[in-house]
């Protein structure tokens, strides 16, 4: 069973929902970083739960520890270890799930997989989870955005569906604003359809169920010639951490599965000179060709189910496999879209990262 993501910057993550803890260990971080613990706080902010009467109302404030790794506001090169404490745990509200398996969560199948498992709020195959991913991210974006000071690498996720309701076609033309993103409660950049997303999403809430959406992710400032030709491509290495995520079903990059349905003639990107670098007239190829990038916008999508824990009574079968029903309860959100906007940037940057690292390594040691 593997904790750990990325090879020359990793991390591993630990902790359960509703344990004492959660956290993350950071391995490959270069020394000398001036890093404060305010900027990895801004991204958690985003994340934590109970920031509006859309996401669950589970009270965190998710305040980071930084125990290693950091002396006198710098990196020191080794590991850096995070701790964000849990607070506002209540296993007491869980009992049923001792003996009940919940409908389209993981209990089952770590109990197949386990024999033994932790059933208060999901254990490790909670969302909590995510808080290490979103903390090591943010160490990450800011190496990114230092790597190249001409062209600093920015990343901005947003959600662009709801439901089935969906920004207009041509909508995300232009790379939106952090401030446009963070504007509404949703994080999408269209107000008139994320008035109607908010919309949609307190309504189901109103009858206990809930909704999935899609995330669409923009990276740019990337070079070219990041990724591997064969098994680490980089749009590979972006599908696994991205499908890696809690409640994620799907991934596209480019045009993804849209391009089936043009001609090679219609959907080729056109090579030209342009600001004084080969550039493409198009990115159908969403920024990647060969598993490598050529420059362009690294532009994908990702798919998030509804979400698996729902506040109406559902029909399933205990440890013994006897037939019964669940009752509804708990306190999770209606549509996890939201709050997932941060945790996609942030795997986003752990991949691009790794990925510059090994570029790096590969290509800057030797010249021959």
């Amino acid at each position: 069973m593997s904790n750990r993501f990325g090879q020359l910057f990793s991390v591993t993550t630990w902790g359960e929902s509703h344990g004492p803890a959660v956290g993350v260990v950071v391995d490959g971080c270069p020394p000398r970083l001036p890093l404060a613990v305010s900027e990895i706080q801004a991204d958690l902010d985003r994340r934590r739960p109970g920031q509006s009467d859309i996401v669950t109302p589970r009270k965190e404030e998710d305040r980071v520890e930084i125990l290693s790794g950091l002396f006198e506001g710098r990196t020191t090169g080794t590991p850096i270890a995070m701790l964000v404490r849990n607070s506002d745990a209540r296993p007491g509200a869980y009992d049923e799930m001792r003996e009940k398996f919940r409908p389209s969560h993981a209990d089952y199948t770590y109990q197949a997989k386990f024999g033994i498992r932790d059933h208060q709020g999901g254990g490790r195959s909670s969302a909590r989870e995510t808080i290490g991913r979103v903390a090591a991210g943010a160490i990450a974006r800011k190496i990114l955005a230092q790597a190249n000071p001409d062209q600093p690498v920015e990343i901005r996720a947003f959600v662009s569906q709801v439901h089935d309701i969906a920004m207009p076609v041509g909508a995300a033309a232009t790379f939106p604003t952090l401030a446009e993103i963070e504007a509404t409660a949703v994080r999408c950049p269209h107000p008139a359809t994320a008035a109607a997303m908010i919309e949609r999403i307190k309504q189901v809430r109103s009858t206990g169920d809930s909704v999935g959406g899609i995330i669409q992710c923009r990276i740019r400032g990337v070079p070219p010639g990041l990724g591997e030709p064969a098994f680490d491509r980089l749009e590979a290495d972006l599908g696994k951490a991205m499908l890696s995520l809690p409640a994620t079903k799907g991934f596209e990059i480019g045009s993804g599965f849209a391009g089936t349905r043009l001609k090679g003639s219609e959907h080729n990107d056109a090579f030209e000179s342009r600001d004084g670098r080969v550039r493409t007239a198009t990115n159908r190829s969403g920024g990647v060709q060969g598993g490598i990038s050529n420059g362009e916008e690294i532009v994908f999508n990702v798919a998030f189910k509804p979400t698996a824990t729902i506040l109406q009574p559902q029909k399933t079968v205990d440890v013994r496999g006897n037939p019964t029903e669940l009752a509804a309860r708990g306190r999770h959100d209606p549509c996890v879209v939201p709050r997932a906007v941060v945790i996609v940037e942030a795997m986003a940057a752990l991949v691009i990262l790794d990925h510059w690292m090994r570029h790096a390594a590969q290509n800057q040691l030797f010249k021959f």
